[in-house]
């Protein structure tokens, strides 16, 4: 398998405070407490999940936040409260769209490579009842201003957010190439060496599957096939990662 160092130099991720109290910013985590509650944490065996999950930046909240929306378009509908007294740094979360709209101040500029941009969202695989994370894609090869974090209220009520909870996640996008990319539509069997290699994988899955009808075999012994954690019919060239720990912002030295 390929390692991170036979791969073309990462892109640059410069994050500027706009004051001393910008919201923290971490390496996204794995966990997550619904996937901590499955049955023998199966949810966990979901490689793509668990990459998805620390695939990118969080944006930490300094302190409980209640938010109260009433329905309507007018942004007075929504009320938001700091449960331990006034927040670190001001603006912190205000209505300033209506319609049901919670906006986040992150306190960052963020600067990326040439053809890179962020795309700033909520977690992965975080549900959140009764609000939701608008998405955007902001092109910070150039942008000198900061942007916000808008959750969207799915219907009237109250939400909270928790000190240490993410309020946005960040992670990069190779924003000029994507622009390039032409899917092809083809039949796989059209293909023999990947349809080989799907049948190989067909046959394996069945009988797998099969074994787990004998609470005494290996398969049920095992649990679960770890086909893609093994990296099933990767050539030895492929580069493939079963965890991930991104770097911590660090300063300059100067």
């Amino acid at each position: 398998m390929l390692s991170r160092s036979t791969l073309e130099e990462p892109p640059r991720l410069k994050c500027y405070r706009l004051h001393e109290h910008a919201l923290e910013l971490i390496p996204g985590g794995s966990r997550r407490q619904w996937m901590d509650e499955t049955s023998k944490r199966f949810a966990y065996r979901c490689t793509p999940m668990v990459i998805a999950n620390t695939t990118g930046w969080e944006i930490l909240c300094p302190v409980d936040i209640s938010a109260t929306w009433g329905g309507g378009i007018e942004p007075d509908r929504l009320s938001i409260s700091f449960e331990a007294g006034d927040p670190p740094c001001y603006p912190l979360a205000c209505s300033h769209f209506g319609h049901g709209i919670l906006t986040f101040q992150p306190g960052y500029v963020f600067r990326t490579s040439p053809g890179w941009a962020i795309w700033a969202r909520g977690a992965p695989n975080v549900n959140k009842v009764g609000i939701f994370p608008l998405e955007g894609v902001i092109e910070t090869e150039w942008l000198p201003f900061s942007f916000t974090m808008n959750w969207r209220f799915s219907t009237p009520g109250t939400v909270k957010f928790r000190r240490g909870e993410p309020l946005c996640f960040i992670t990069l996008v190779p924003h000029k190439a994507i622009d390039d990319v032409a899917p092809i539509l083809a039949n796989i069997w059209d293909d023999p060496k990947a349809h080989a290699e799907h049948e190989k994988w067909l046959v394996s899955r069945r009988d797998f599957n099969a074994g787990l009808v004998d609470p005494n075999s290996a398969e049920a012994r095992s649990g679960w096939q770890r086909k893609y954690l093994q990296a099933f019919g990767a050539p030895p060239e492929t580069y493939h990662v079963t965890k991930r720990k991104l770097q911590s912002p660090k300063p300059i030295i100067t």
